[in-house]
C-alpha cells in the first residue's frame, strides 16, 4: 500500500483526524482596525451577480470583496518593510504550505492577563518538555483568544489606551526569527503581534523580526485545542496571489489518533 494510500485510509477510519483551523469568512468576521490616518483593510462581503434569475437563470455566483489580511490568512515576507525584498504570496515554498506543528499552550496565562506576552524562555520550557520545535515547521501559539472570535468588540477587547491582546514580547519575536528553525509562527488573535505591539521597541515586533527573516505568519486560527504539542501536520491553502502581502486561507491540521 502507497504512503498517500495508508494516509487516506487512516483519515476515512478516524486513525487520522482532519482538524479545521480556520475562521469562516463572513462580514462579521473580525478584521485589525489601525487608527486614522492609517489606510484599513476591507471586511469580507459577498456581491451577487446571479441567483437562478434573468442574471443567470441555471446559476448562482458572487463576486468577493475583501483584503488580503481578513480572517484566517498567512503573512508574507513582502507584508513588513523588514522583508520588502522577500517572497510574495505566491512565492510560498510548498515545504512552509505543508509542514509540521508544534503548539505551545498558555491559555491559563492569558486568562489573567489578556496583554500576557510569550518569552523565550517559555518556549525553552516548552522545548524541555517536548523537544525541540520543528525544523522548517510552524510554532503554534494558543492562547484560547479564539472564544472570542464571534464578538469583534471581545476579540478586539480595546480601552482608551488600545486593544489588549495577547502576543510575543520583541526579545521572544527576535529569538524566533534569527534563532529557532521554525519557518512560520501562528496566532489565534487578529495579527501576529500582542494588542500593545505599536509601542514596543521596534513595533510590531512579530512582524518586523519574523518578515525580515523570510519567515511566514498564520492569524485568527481556531481549533487549537484540538491539536497535540507535538505530532500535527499543518496544511495551509492561500491564494497565490502574484506580488500579494498575503491571503486568506484555509488551514487545515492533520492529528494522529
Amino acid at each position: 500500500m502507497s504512503v498517500l494510500s495508508t494516509v487516506l485510509d487512516a483519515a476515512r477510519s478516524g486513525a487520522v483526524q482532519v482538524v479545521d483551523l480556520t475562521t469562516p469568512l463572513q462580514e462579521s468576521t473580525p478584521i485589525l482596525e489601525l487608527p486614522p490616518p492609517l489606510a484599513n483593510t476591507s471586511r469580507f462581503r459577498l456581491e451577487e451577480l446571479s441567483r437562478y434569475d434573468d442574471r443567470g437563470p441555471a446559476w448562482y455566483w458572487n463576486d468577493i470583496h475583501t483584503g488580503e489580511h481578513t480572517g484566517t490568512h498567512l503573512d508574507a515576507p513582502v507584508h513588513w518593510v523588514s522583508g520588502q525584498d522577500g517572497l510574495d504570496v505566491s512565492q510560498a515554498p510548498l515545504s512552509t504550505l505543508v509542514a509540521a506543528a508544534a503548539v505551545i499552550d498558555m491559555t491559563a496565562e492569558v486568562e489573567k492577563d489578556p496583554d500576557f506576552l510569550l518569552e523565550i524562555d517559555h518556549v525553552k520550557a516548552w522545548e524541555a518538555e517536548n523537544g525541540p520545535l520543528p525544523d522548517g515547521g510552524w510554532l503554534l501559539y494558543r492562547t484560547g483568544w479564539s472564544s472570542r472570535g464571534e464578538d469583534a468588540v471581545a476579540f478586539a477587547n480595546a480601552d482608551e489606551n488600545g486593544p489588549h491582546t495577547p502576543g510575543v514580547s520583541p526579545e521572544c519575536a527576535r529569538w524566533l526569527a534569527q534563532e529557532s528553525p521554525i519557518t512560520g509562527f501562528g496566532t489565534e488573535t487578529v495579527g501576529t503581534d500582542a494588542g500593545a505591539a505599536h509601542s514596543f521597541d521596534p513595533p510590531f515586533a512579530c512582524h518586523n523580526y519574523l518578515m525580515g527573516a523570510n519567515k511566514w505568519g498564520l492569524t485568527s486560527l481556531r481549533n487549537l485545542d484540538a491539536l497535540p504539542s507535538t505530532g500535527a501536520m499543518l496544511i495551509v491553502s492561500p491564494l497565490p496571489i502574484v506580488g500579494g502581502s498575503g491571503s486568506p486561507a484555509r488551514v487545515l491540521a492533520l492529528v494522529e489518533r
